[in-house]
């Protein structure tokens, strides 16, 4: 039989596993379309793959103009099948490439190989390498564990494609096939195992791939809590337990007990920025719905303990702490009498469970056994837990208490009864009506707007200084500043309902100036959230977000001037000292360039760390990274370790985003890497000299600079300066029907606009991945290296240099690497031909195609290699398997978008298969790429 969609041959024999798995999966899909859809459509999905293939690798003319005859002509129905089979083959090929990596992870360790980099155990031994003593080594990590925090924040963006019913089947396929490829299975298991994969991959191409109606905000909460559920509440304190057992074998005779450091956040219902849905109801529901999951963990791991934990006080002995715990239980059968452990386990469930009625959550699906004094708090429900666990230490089977009463402990010490602490987000420019309003409101000032900075300043600041309130209920609001208000106000009470850990931070987008600052500052304090007078409180970490190039530059005097205000200062120390800043990579990229965005990036931090250490205030960085490169995307190991010395000291948060969460987080065993990833780099960059060599640095410093400055005019000139740019980019992608189509809650553009400048970071660059040309994540670099060298012309060996010595570099271009090998000019200068005025299109695409060239080039001159990828066998590896199956997706895709966009423009309302087929396309694309948003 021939295998639909086969697999490349494999290179290694460590990959036949690989090949096994793609081969298996893709029969199971062929067998699925052949008895679903029929031989024709099965012959033609084969015969389309064919030519591909071929297409893919020699790039003939003749192997473009097959697709065109195979594809072109298809009724709608026909198209959206072919379109579907693609599509769902690059979704399993991820689940067999991932499953992969687990194996040779798993290889790697069942050999006693040495620790790989990334991994907790080669972090600890560069560590120690880093400090020579064993004692100091110690000593460092200790205080870094104190105040440790690595946190990545899962956000709903325009790019994310998944629905939760398909993931659900996708993970129960990764899981099956983890399952086969860690047991010796009889040939009756093999049969049930094989039938079992055949039903999942039947029921996934019967599973609806599209959403029928526009994803709701309260549908992503939910999609984002998917992921606690499936990998969070397992593999955080699996992490936390191990890193605990790490460090007490390399420090033998010390005992280590971690507060949780590692805690994922939230902006899934809290981010007001560019999203209207994001309402007062919607941040209660939003609460509620993560409460609510939170505590069904909780019940089912008390549950489960209590299966475990039957000692009998007739055979072992009881502390009178948990004798005490256990007389309060409701359980009074006489079967658990002499059980202290179960009643008292079944009184800690009840008490949860009245918790939950308290907090208005759905009741548990197993009830209690009678009634609880609710918790007051998480930390009431750890302190409980914990005299069950000293009990088992302290009577000699403390080897009890170190599997899952180890991990609920953890849990419960890091998502508490909130799940994962929720950031509110705005623009500055509301923030700025909102106050102006109520000053006018109030009798204080009758336009604030009109006020320079300094006046602004200096009224917020006396404000502040007082204690009056400003808002009335007895007056009327505009709509807008009435739900920015209902905002704070329920979140004070949403504070006070789970945790102040639920809602710590607000962040304001656009942030570029100290009256941003205080103008939120105010607006709390209407909350009861931040006070003024003597006894001066802040509730929440402000976390100023600079996004543009100019705002960057300017990052550095902003927060100077704002640490040196005292009123601002005074609600800072009741924050500890700690201040939070978000660096945003996405705008900032689109409005300068990546190279530019990068060393912008870089040079703000240097300037921040300066200002904040000049004022004796600890600054956090928040890390707005996207999914792709050219929103700051690339490996998370590598883009912590390049960061600037002294810019990661023990925390750093930053953002996860779009189809990236999937890509990361939807199965424990990939969850669980990702995760490690991120501490291991966090205890580098913070404890090892990461950036050596500070004087060649230095050096590089002036080259890097007029590299930007080439590199932003290259960019600048073609996106901003160039007339019919804007038209040229919106027809030869799909960002119209990226935003017309059901894939997020968000709009598209900040403001009805069809300039650049108004378009959000996101969609901008999911365009262009769609249409793969990946202009944002490597236009510019080749003009830049060019003119730098034309004014060094012995240059070279210095960019050399800089590629070999400064991890920032280093990893920039080897970000640029990738989206090179990633995007396909063949393919994009398909995606041109949309654009109605040809002499606008070739004058544009000529531009692109040859910066491209000036791009790769260069590349090769600094690096010394010939072929992209030369150092990355693996991505090479992955693009073999899966970049041949895009092609077909982009073929209809443009297909898909010119019969649409005639009807568009004949004024007759499209089909609903073609709106599909698009959408399904965007999809397809978007997983074989696997970092487009």
């Amino acid at each position: 039989m021939t295998d639909i969609l086969d697999p490349p041959p494999a290179r290694d024999e460590k990959d036949r596993p690989l090949r096994d798995d793609i081969r298996l999966l893709g029969r199971l899909l062929g067998d699925a379309v052949r008895e679903q859809e029929g031989a024709d459509v099965f012959q033609l999905v084969e015969d389309t793959r064919r030519a591909a293939i071929r297409f893919a690798r020699e790039g003939r003319a003749e192997d473009r103009e097959a697709l065109h005859v195979l594809l072109d002509p298809l009724p709608p129905d026909t198209m959206l099948s072919v379109v579907r089979a693609f599509s769902y083959f690059l979704q399993l090929a991820n689940i067999a490439e991932d499953t992969h990596r687990g194996r040779r992870r798993r290889a790697h360790e069942v050999m006693g190989s040495r620790p790989r980099e990334g991994t907790l155990e080669f972090a600890l031994e560069m560590v120690r390498q880093a400090i020579g003593n064993d004692g100091l080594a110690q000593e460092r990590l200790t205080a870094f564990f104190r105040s440790a925090l690595v946190s990545p924040v899962l956000t709903a963006h325009p790019t994310e494609v998944q629905r939760q019913s398909t993931l659900t089947v996708m993970q129960q396929i990764a899981t099956l096939l983890e399952q086969r490829d860690r047991m010796v299975l009889t040939g009756e298991e093999r049969t049930e195992s094989d039938a079992l994969l055949t039903r999942l991959v039947l029921t996934l191409w019967h599973t609806r791939i599209v959403r029928g109606e526009r994803l709701r905000v309260v549908d992503e909460v939910k999609n984002g809590i998917a992921y606690f559920r499936s990998t969070f509440f397992t593999e955080v304190p699996r992490l936390h337990a191990n890193l605990e057992d790490l460090l007490s074998a390399q420090f033998p005779g010390s005992t280590w007990q971690l507060t949780p450091f590692l805690q994922p956040g939230s902006w899934i219902g809290g981010d007001r920025d560019g999203n209207p849905f994001v309402t007062a109801d919607v941040l209660h529901e939003t609460l509620r719905l993560q409460a609510s999951a939170t505590f069904d963990f909780y019940l089912q791991e008390i549950h489960a303990l209590g299966q475990q934990l039957s000692l009998s006080r007739t055979l072992h002995a009881v502390t009178p702490a948990l004798e005490a715990l256990a007389a309060r239980s409701p359980d009074t059968s006489a079967q658990r009498l002499d059980e202290p452990y179960r009643r008292a386990l079944s009184g800690i469930y009840a008490r949860v469970a009245s918790t939950m009625s308290g907090l208005e959550l759905p009741p548990p699906v197993r009830a209690a056994l009678g009634s609880g004094e609710p918790y007051a708090s998480a930390d009431a429900l750890y302190d409980d837990l914990v005299i069950i666990r000293d009990a088992l230490t302290t009577t000699g089977v403390g080897l009890l208490a170190a599997g899952r009463l180890r991990r609920l402990l953890m849990a419960v010490q890091g998502f508490g009864f909130h799940l994962a602490p929720l950031d509110l987000r705005q623009n500055a420019d509301v923030h700025e009506r909102v106050v102006t309003e109520l000053f006018a409101q109030a009798g204080v000032c009758d336009n604030y707007a009109a006020l320079d900075e300094s006046q602004r300043v200096a009224l917020l600041a006396r404000e502040l200084e007082g204690t009056r309130p400003l808002h009335s209920p007895h007056l009327r609001y505009s709509e807008e500043v009435a739900g920015e208000l209902a905002i704070v106000f329920t979140a004070a009470r949403l504070r006070q309902r789970y945790g102040a850990s639920a809602l710590p931070h607000y962040v304001i987008s656009k942030c570029d100036g100290v009256s941003d600052l205080l103008e939120v500052a105010l607006m709390l304090k209407e909350a009861g959230l931040a006070t003024g007078g003597q006894q001066a409180t802040l509730g929440l970490d402000i976390v100023p977000l600079f996004e543009t190039i100019a705002d960057l530059r300017r990052a550095g005097d902003t927060m100077r001037a704002a640490l040196a205000l005292p009123v601002y200062r005074a609600l800072l120390r009741t924050r500890g000292d700690v201040q939070e800043v978000m660096l945003g990579y996405s705008d900032s990229n689109k409005d300068g360039g990546f190279l530019t965005s990068g060393w912008e990036l870089y040079q703000a931090q240097t300037a921040l760390m300066q200002a904040f250490g000049d004022a004796g205030v600890q600054l956090r960085f928040f890390h707005g990274r996207g999914g792709s490169v050219g929103r700051g995307g690339g490996p998370s190991y590598d883009a912590i370790l390049a960061q600037p010395a002294g810019a990661v000291t023990g925390q750093i948060r930053l953002t996860e985003q779009g189809e990236v969460i999937a890509s990361k987080y939807a199965t424990p065993d990939v969850g669980r890497r990702n995760l490690e990833l991120l501490v291991a780099a966090t205890l580098e960059a913070t404890l090892t000299d990461h950036e050596s060599g500070a004087d060649q640095v230095t050096a590089f410093r002036p080259v890097m600079e007029r590299l930007s400055a080439h590199a932003y005019a290259a960019y600048r000139a073609l996106v901003y300066e160039t007339p019919g740019f804007a038209q040229y980019f919106r027809e030869s992608t799909p960002l119209a029907e990226i935003a017309t189509l059901n894939i997020g809650s968000r709009p598209a553009s900040r403001k009805p606009s069809d300039r650049i400048e108004d378009l959000r970071a996101i969609p901008w660059v999911f365009a262009w991945a769609q249409c793969r040309c990946m202009l944002p994540g490597w236009y510019g670099f080749g003009s830049a290296v060019t003119a730098w060298l034309v004014e060094q012309p012995d240059g070279l060996p210095v960019l050399q240099r800089m590629a070999q010595h400064w991890p920032f570099f280093r990893t920039l271009l080897s970000n640029v690497d990738m989206v090179l090998a990633k995007s396909d000019l063949r393919v994009a200068s398909r995606y041109s031909e949309l654009v109605q005025d040809e002499t606008l299109r070739r004058t544009i695409f000529a531009a692109i195609e040859a910066e491209w060239h000036r791009t790769r080039d260069a590349l090769r001159q600094i690096t010394g290699q010939d072929q992209l990828l030369a150092d990355n066998p693996l991505l090479v590896r992955s693009m073999a398997n899966r970049f041949p199956y895009m092609d077909p997706l982009n073929h209809l895709q443009i297909a898909l978008l010119q019969r649409h966009r005639e009807h568009v423009a004949s004024g007759t309302a499209p089909d609903d298969l073609m709106r599909r087929g698009i959408h399904i396309t965007i999809n397809g694309i978007a997983a074989g790429l696997r970092n487009s948003g």
